[in-house]
Order: structure tokens, then sequence, then C-alpha cells
């Protein structure tokens, strides 16, 4: 009696998302993590006392390199958006992770010359930009419905996984091999682990297994120019120009900031993995909360806490405890700012132009996220602290959080669980 009520009520519309979609996740994670998106800003500020000393470069011309892979992404974005629409997630993902492995191995040999470090630079987002976020996402999205948002941080996991454990493995091996070997290990990981496990395990899609909810809703949503004229859209790209700047500037600029607070180098290597280990905790938590909270109110309390950060960075007696006070809540701010991003363009303006809005978002997320290093680097130039830019990035984040409260309700669209 019981195994037959059992047989006749319906599954848990979203029981086997996991069990489809569990290849494109792990993926997705380890893409992700040896992709354009994390090695770059996790890694410069490793990198910038080697080449300051190597060529004499400033922290702000080293810092410029991040500006330099904005300026790119505003054409990389929309263009691998184009490409995945034309021929498929895992090709333009597979070719990417080879190309950009060797583009990011030329940095190590770079000549003393600042405009060819920068034209390096550019080169590293054009090759790499199908490493980003936007592809992984993008087939995430389609797979997912009910646990959408847990997915995504967990494919999001991968830019944490680097930062916890990308700064340590540098911090042991540049003074062992150099700069200039040090690149070229990086340069290996997309060529040695990523490209292998996304030949094996990502798949556009599952011909033998059955649709999922989301995969039945790709064709629903709106038209990209339906998109644009959407009052959200704009306040969502306002809000993370801000977000990435005020987020993705300390990075590349924390071991400066903590040496100049007076903490050790020993202390400094070994606080350098908390950052990373906070943003994989607030991938998987804050996906969580996504998929049962509200994203706005889940987006406004994590992303208003770094705010706290910013003001413990600037205290010219901050120890160690603060140090890993503000480290963690930035980590656990950037852990949930990618999922958030593509979480609200699936469930405010649907799947049917996912990778066309991604790309412009992620445009906006990279505007922010180059200028923030830079401008915070010119700051520590010019004034020799990084107060004046710690405060703007407090006030961008507690305003930007606060505004994810007037998005309203989610849409609904047809196919959807």
């Amino acid at each position: 009696m019981t195994q037959a009520r059992a047989a006749a009520e319906p599954a848990s519309p979203g029981a086997g998302e996991f069990r489809r979609g569990w290849r494109i996740v792990l993926a997705s994670v380890v893409g992700i993590c040896f992709g354009l998106s994390p090695m770059p800003i996790y890694t410069m500020g490793a990198f910038a006392p080697h080449l300051a000393s190597a060529f004499g470069w400033s922290i702000g011309e080293i810092m410029a390199g991040i500006t330099v892979t904005t300026a790119a992404m505003l054409l990389a974005s929309p263009m691998v958006a184009w490409l995945t629409a034309r021929h498929g997630v895992r090709r333009v993902v597979l070719v990417s992770q080879v190309l950009f492995g060797f583009s990011f191995m030329a940095l190590g040999l770079s000549t003393g010359s600042l405009p060819l470090f920068y034209a390096n630079w550019a080169l590293v987002t054009f090759t790499g930009a199908g490493t980003l976020p936007i592809t992984w996402t993008q087939a995430v999205n389609r797979r997912f419905d009910i646990h959408k948002g847990l997915a995504l941080g967990i494919a999001m996991m991968g830019s944490g996984l680097f930062g916890m454990l990308g700064k340590p493995m540098l911090g042991a091996l540049l003074p062992v091999l150099g700069w200039r070997a040090c690149y070229a290990v990086l340069g290996l990981l997309p060529l040695v682990i990523g490209f292998p496990t996304a030949w094996f395990l990502f798949r556009d899609t599952d011909t033998k297994a059955p649709a999922a909810p989301s995969e039945r809703a790709n064709a629903s949503g709106l038209s990209l120019p339906e998109v644009l004229r959407q009052w959200r859209f704009w306040l969502l790209t306002v809000v993370i120009v801000f977000i990435s700047f005020a987020l993705g500037g300390p990075v590349p600029n924390m071991e400066t900031m903590l040496a100049q607070a007076g903490l050790s180098p020993t202390t400094i290597l070994a606080l350098a993995p908390m950052i990373g280990f906070s943003a994989l905790l607030g991938r998987v938590v804050g996906g969580w909360l996504l998929d049962r909270f509200w994203a706005p109110a889940v987006g406004c309390v994590i992303l208003a806490l770094p705010a706290l950060s910013c003001h413990l960075l600037a205290m010219p007696d901050l120890g160690g405890g603060g140090a890993m006070a503000a480290m963690f809540l930035i980590g656990f701010g950037l852990g949930i700012e990618y999922d958030l991003m593509a979480y609200f363009v699936s469930r405010y303006f649907g799947m049917r132009s996912y990778g066309g809005a991604y790309a412009l978002l992620y445009v906006a997320f990279s505007i922010g996220a180059g200028l923030g290093p830079v401008l915070m680097g010119w700051d520590f130039d010019r004034n020799g602290s990084y107060r004046l830019s710690l405060g703007v990035s407090s006030a961008l984040l507690l305003a930007s959080a606060m505004s994810l409260l007037l998005f309203g309700r989610y849409r609904r669209w047809a196919g959807a669980a």
C-alpha cells in the first residue's frame, strides 16, 4: 500500500537535477578555477613586488594590467556570447582554455616594456574570455531550475578555490622558481587540468537524459532589445559596477595593505588563503540561500557586510584578527556576486537572451573590477595609504546593497517549474 502510494506520488521537481547535471557543475568548478575570472586578480598582487623590483614599475602601473583586461572585456564578452550562440558553449570553452594557457605563460617573457606588458594582458583577455562564467553559468542555468542557486554557487566555487590555493602556492614557488617560471606554471593549469576535465565532462546538452524544466524554458523570456528597455537591467548594471569596484579593488592590493598595517610577511602569507576560503563558503551558503529566500534580500545583507572590511583595512593599527575578519567578509561578498548576477538574469529576464544579457553585465562587472585595483594602487602611490579609496568603496557597497531591494518579485517563464 505504501509502495503503491509512493509510486503514484510524483517525484520532487528538482529531485533529478543534480543527477542529470553533476558533470556540468564539476566541469564548471574546474574550468572557472583555472580561467580568466580568478587567475589575474588573485595573482597580480603576488607578482607586483617582483615586477616592480625587476623593472622599476610602480604599483599603480602594474595594477593597470587589470584595467587593460577591463578594456579588452568590452569587446571580448559580447564576442563570447555570439560565439556560444553560433558554435555552442563546449567548443568555445575548449578552444579558449588552450589559448588562455599559452597567453598566460607569455607574461613570463616580459622585457620591461609596459606597452608590451599591457598588450599581453589584452591577449590574455581575448583568448581567455571563453573561460569566464558567461559560458559555464549558461550551461548550468539551462540544466537547473529548482536548485539553480545552489548549482550556480557550487559551480562558482572555482574562483574561490583558486583564491584559496593560488596565493599560498605562489608564495611558496616565487622565491624558489622566480616570477618568470611561475607564470609558466600558472599557464599550464588550464592546459593540463581544465581542458581534460571539460573534454570528458562538459556538454551543452545530454540527449539521453529527460529535459529539466529549465531546459524546456530556454526559449522563454525577454529578447535582448526587451531586456535593454528594462529599468531593472540598468539598475543591476550600475550596482554591479559599484560592487565589483569595491570588492575587486582590495584583492590585488591586499598584500600591500596588510604590509602597510604592520603585519609581517609570514603573517600575510598565512592569511592569504582566507579570501579564497570565505569565497568558497559564500558560494555554497549564498547559493543555498538564493534557492530559499528572495534573492535581493540575500544580496543586500551579504554585500553590505564588506563595507565593514573597508573600514577595518583603513585602520592604521590593524592586527591579525582584524585582517582576518576584513578578508573573510570581502571573500564572502566575492562568493556571491557572480552567482547573484547569473541568478538575477535568469529570474528577471529569462533564458531567451541569457548569453547577451549576461555578457553586457559582465562588461559592467569588468569595468568596476578593472578600475578598482588600479585606482586603489594610484591612491597608495599618491597619498601613501588606501584610506580614500577604501572610504569610497564602503559607501558604494552600502548604496548598492540597498538598491537591490527595489527589484520586486521574480518573473515566471513558460516551461519553468
